[in-house]
């Protein structure tokens, strides 16, 4: 009997948490509710216990970095890392952790689990894992439900059945509900029967793609085809990009659950939210005397009831109650606690805007470290860049513009043409346009560098890699 292999879905884009959460930076890299990122939560929650085998991830490949190094800080290493070339919502993704998962081991038990949701009861979360397991053993599909505490309506729910004979705490699911209108949710709730559909699910490899085959033919022959043409890339595994792109964009509920005659469930009280709104932060943050949940450099006055984040900037709140009051180094969200879930409508407002802070923050990581845009106007930028130890960027060069790189602290050594130099701490270089260059830290620890910018283009776009460590060419 093979341990249970936890498959980590990283396709989300927290919308509802913007300006903190960004398509670049989406809120399962971020540390929102502990020092560690909701992902590495997720992950080291299915760590050891005797239950678990080391996890697949499945994410974006625009994040494939990000995944790589989260996974690197808490000592994970994944029994795959598979990138996506859009995202296609769950069933595609699950899809292709199943075939790989039968590959390895034919019948292999999957942990299907959102990279993004907070679980406060890890014992009993691993209770429920225990529970379900005979069953999704014996060929059911098992999702988790978590037992209601509110009418919420950013949910969908689960209809609790009779029990599974011999299965005990698990039960057969009577149907699904769409996420409800208030009114829909108080009737549910007064009725009783029915649990929060948590997205997490455990079944077997070879019965979930035999459900998928009959009830959504379409995905099953998609995702194996993105498989049967994907190719590794670094410690990736690039699915192919036309084939997965065939996929519908399509959930595991619509897909399977829904239609399967093995769906069953398991309600669970494990403090479990999604956080999927600045609401869901404040109610399970550490509340002041004055139920303010307050992070960063954060003066209140008289406030009640308040979610108040800052990165950066002395944030004061006077005289207010109720309000989610988040500020970035490029933005300033202001709304009511319980209109949380409408931040959703004015992400899409500032996209269809092109507005550039709805996909970036001002620090902006890549694989070799991270940048971050001090300053910028007309004909300049001056930007503060962090080089990891023994990290190097792309040999590149640039049609437009040319650069001064000054070194804080640490030691750089920069390629220019046909000059290779060892640049220190208080020393500086000049790269010209067009010069061939290439920035390296040979030290062992961070490089901390100003590079200013000048020409007639200071986009990203200028900038001709011509060999990368990275595979980015």
């Amino acid at each position: 009997m093979h341990d249970i292999i936890p498959v980590i879905l990283s396709g989300g884009s927290g919308t509802r948490l913007w300006p903190l959460s960004r398509e670049a930076y989406p809120k399962q890299f971020l540390p929102l509710v502990s020092e560690r990122s909701m992902m590495q939560e997720t992950v080291l929650r299915c760590c050891g216990e005797g239950l678990f085998d080391a996890p697949m991830v499945v994410a974006n490949a625009e994040h494939r970095f990000l995944v790589a190094e989260q996974m690197r800080q808490i000592g994970v290493e994944p029994i795959a890392l598979v990138l996506e070339s859009e995202g296609r919502n769950t069933a595609p993704a699950a899809a292709v952790a199943a075939l790989l998962a039968e590959a390895r081991h034919p019948g292999a038990l999957l942990l299907v689990l959102p990279s993004d949701h907070l679980v406060r009861d890890v014992a009993g979360f691993h209770d429920a894992v225990r529970r379900a397991r005979p069953a999704a053993e014996a060929g059911r599909l098992v999702t988790f439900g978590i037992a209601p505490s509110r009418p919420e309506t950013g949910y969908g729910y689960i209809r609790q059945g009779e029990a599974l004979e011999g299965r005990e705490g698990v039960f057969h699911v009577d149907g699904f509900v769409e996420k409800p209108d208030l009114e829909h949710a108080q009737s549910m709730l007064a009725k009783g029967g029915v649990l929060w559909n948590s997205g997490m699910f455990l079944f077997r490899a070879d019965i979930f793609l035999a459900e998928l085959k009959r009830h959504a033919p379409d995905v099953a022959e998609a995702a194996r085809a993105a498989l049967e043409g994907a190719a590794p890339d670094l410690d990736f595994l690039r699915l192919e990009g036309e084939a997965f792109s065939r996929c519908p964009s399509i959930s595991i509920d619509h897909a399977v659950m829904e239609r399967t005659a093995q769906a069953a469930v398991v309600p669970v009280e494990i403090g479990w939210t999604d956080v999927g709104a600045w609401s869901e932060i404040w109610a399970v943050g550490d509340k002041d005397e004055a139920g303010n949940v307050v992070s960063g450099d954060v003066l209140t006055d008289g406030a009640q009831g308040c979610l108040v984040r800052s990165e950066g900037l002395l944030t004061v709140v006077s005289g207010v109650e109720d309000l989610a009051v988040v500020v970035t180094a490029d933005a300033v969200l202001v709304t009511r606690r319980d209109q949380a879930q409408s931040v959703k409508a004015v992400v899409e407002r500032l996209r269809k805007d092109s507005r550039e802070e709805v996909a970036t923050h001002r620090r902006v990581y890549r694989p070799w470290g991270w940048y971050q845009v001090l300053d910028i106007g007309e004909r300049f930028q001056v930007k503060c860049l962090q080089v990891k130890p023994g990290a190097k960027l792309s040999v590149q060069k640039h049609y437009h513009r040319a650069e001064h790189w000054v070194v804080v602290n640490g030691t750089a050594l920069v390629t220019r043409d046909d000059q290779v130099q060892i640049v220190r701490e208080n020393e500086s270089v000049y790269i010209p346009l067009g010069a061939i260059h290439c920035l390296e830290n040979p030290g062992k620890i961070p490089l901390n560098l100003i590079e200013v910018q000048s020409g007639s283009y200071l986009g990203e776009d200028d900038i001709v890699r011509i060999a990368d460590t990275f595979g980015r060419i």
